[in-house]
């Protein structure tokens, strides 16, 4: 490809808007197609929270290069920005006020992609004839062309259902308006729908942790209010993460604050539960699990994270692995069963190209599938790697130019009780020590009763 090539370039959050800036380094020609009515409008969604990574991690260069050219200020790189922060000191200075703003385009929603001439079945000429993007906007129904696609659209916008088998539960769809999906803001903008009512949240990763913390911290606030937290797994303290060693110091610290909440007893914890059908009894929720265990609640929130919108690239060529729906050559790197985020390699457009659909590149979150393993940082990897390739600069393309920090814990592997975690109050008690963990020994040594955690 030469660098006199149009770049379509799906969704305009993070990812989408670094892949921009490389291309426009490169001297290609980039288009961002952003359904939303601006730049990130997923993190617009769960902009109350505060990311696990500082600000060095969550910056792309070729951005900054092109933000230091109207004397963007870089943020302190150890401090840690909410969603809302990343989009007013980062994102949106990026879209709106660098030459960016002339390429992304807001409230187009791309609706079908394929070939210009082809339909999906035939070969001979293909990869010559260029991608047919069809979108809707304000306007109507529309389409433009380009020689190569970078999807980048993420997953935000398609969680997984509540249903223990990948299925929506019975009665998932009826029961809508009691049912929330991912992170709602508990404790700001949605704390009326959740204060003084009993919310059970499913799930077992960091966006469950983190709004289970909040409705606990809502508890405080408004009396009534109950979290009941709904766990697939059989022991809770998988769910608590790699804690001191994690070297994503905010991730390690959620793991180990949750840990202590759940020893204090302020959530109910129900695990193994594998949610089944979901109804009304008398204006409470019941959700009913695998057994015929029944929890009553006032509402639901489901963090069982999200996958791929694929429908609108049905007419193209993709190879997807078949149980995560990543890229083939990506998918072994990142299965959840196998890696953390800190054990995935660096990878690029070699892991992420269609083979049989040459010029198209599925990036970002939407890369990973249903794998939850993803780092912003890996993105950005992933789009300079990518529009190297575009350019004909293969030897740009293959080289890797991020190292990622170490989570300190594995899917596999994990803590096998809570008063085992390597974090848990300062880290397990010495052996000779009858303790429940290391600050609590501290405390017993310098004659107290204990640091009350036991």
């Amino acid at each position: 490809m030469t660098e006199s090539k149009t770049i379509a370039i799906i969704g305009a959050g993070p990812v989408g808007l670094a892949a921009a800036a490389h291309a426009l380094e490169r001297g290609l020609n980039p288009v961002v197609l952003e359904a939303g009515p601006e730049a990130a409008h997923a993190v617009r969604q769960w902009q109350h929270v505060q990311l696990f990574s500082p600000w060095k991690y969550n910056v792309d260069m070729a951005a900054a290069r092109l933000l230091a050219g109207i004397g963007w200020n870089t943020p302190d790189p150890e401090v840690y920005p909410t969603g809302r922060e990343l989009i007013e000191s980062y994102l949106a200075p990026l879209a709106t006020r660098t030459a960016l703003r002339d390429i992304v385009r807001t409230s187009h929603r791309v609706t079908a992609i394929s070939r210009t001439g082809f339909d999906k079945a035939k070969s001979k000429g293909r990869a010559a004839a260029p991608f047919e993007i069809r979108y809707r906007n304000g306007k109507g129904d529309a389409a433009m062309q380009s020689d190569a696609v970078i999807d980048v659209s993420g997953t935000w916008f398609s969680p997984n259902p509540a249903g223990g088998n990948g299925l929506p539960a019975f009665g998932e769809h009826e029961q809508q308006a009691r049912i929330a999906y991912g992170m709602p803001d508990v404790r700001g903008a949605q704390r009326s729908r959740y204060a003084g009512k009993t919310t059970a949240v499913l799930g077992g990763g960091h966006s469950a942790l983190g709004t289970l913390m909040d409705l606990a911290d809502l508890a405080e606030e408004a009396p009534g209010t109950q979290a009941i937290w709904l766990l697939r797994a059989e022991d809770p303290a998988k769910s608590f993460g790699g804690g001191s060693a994690d070297q994503l110091a905010a991730r390690g610290e959620l793991g180990m604050a949750f840990a202590a909440l759940v020893r204090s007893g302020r959530i109910q914890v129900e695990s193994g539960c594998h949610v089944s059908r979901i109804a009304d009894d008398n204006g409470e929720l019941r959700i009913i699990t695998s057994g015929d265990r029944s929890i009553h609640a006032d509402e639901l929130i489901v963090a069982t994270g999200f996958r791929p919108d694929l429908s609108f690239l049905s007419e193209l060529r993709l190879r997807l692995d078949p149980a995560i729906e990543a890229p083939v050559a990506l998918a072994p790197l990142i299965d959840p069963n196998e890696h953390s985020c800190g054990t995935v390699r660096p990878h690029g457009a070699r892991e992420l190209a269609q083979a049989d659909e040459l010029g198209l590149y599925l990036a970002g979150m939407k890369s990973y599938g249903r794998a939850p393993t993803f780092l912003m940082m890996t993105g950005y990897e992933q789009v300079r790697s990518i529009a190297a390739d575009i350019a004909g600069d293969k030897k740009a393309a293959a080289r890797v130019e991020l190292q990622l920090p170490e989570t300190g814990v594995c899917t596999r592997g994990g803590a096998t009780s809570i008063a085992a975690l390597p974090g848990c109050c300062g880290g397990p008690a010495p052996a000779e020590v009858d303790s429940c963990c290391a600050d609590d020994a501290k405390a017993k040594a310098a004659g107290r009763t204990g640091c009350g955690c036991s």
